[in-house]
């Protein structure tokens, strides 16, 4: 479950819960991230080949060309893992506690992004589209990481996604 309040155009609260874990994730622009009130932070891992990412498939992986298979492709052989278990929302928090060193994916819904982007960002991580621009919460492609990583992961996308 993940809810997020946004007002003038910035997300200021988001909450996320995962009830497998009974994990509690709360952020608040200014105030930091939390995880059943343990602070949050991203990552210290410092270049890509020793990094664990994450990643999504669009529903549509038969039919749309545009797929994440190449993207996929290229990051598993340059990180130490790369791994999908189902959840955007629970990748970013994840990115946000430290779990995952990265996160990215091509196709997602506001719903996805608005409360664990502000996750990732509250616990020192950084947040932008798959292009290295803004994030566009109406048309979200995202790249979440501990920020360290996050040129790297920009590197492979572009290089990947121009062949």
């Amino acid at each position: 479950m993940s809810i997020a309040l946004e007002a003038a155009g910035r997300v200021q609260l988001g909450v996320i819960y995962d009830p497998n874990l009974r994990e509690l994730f709360v952020a608040e622009r200014g105030a930091g991230a939390f995880c059943n009130d343990a602070r949050l932070a991203v990552s210290t891992a410092a270049a890509l080949d020793v990094s664990l990412l994450a990643t999504g498939f669009p529903y549509d992986i038969r039919v749309r060309e545009d797929n994440n298979l190449r993207e996929y492709g290229a990051f598993a052989v340059r990180a130490r893992g790369v791994r999908r278990l189902g959840s955007a929302v629970l990748y970013l928090a994840w990115v946000a506690a430290g779990r995952f060193d990265g996160y990215w994916e091509l196709r997602l819904g506001p719903w996805d992004v608005a409360a664990g982007g502000l996750m990732v960002e509250e616990a020192g991580g950084r947040l932008t589209a798959i292009d290295g621009g803004p994030l566009d919460l109406d048309h979200p492609t995202v790249i979440a990481s501990n920020g360290r990583i996050h040129d790297a992961m920009l590197t492979v996308l572009r290089e990947t996604r121009r062949a």
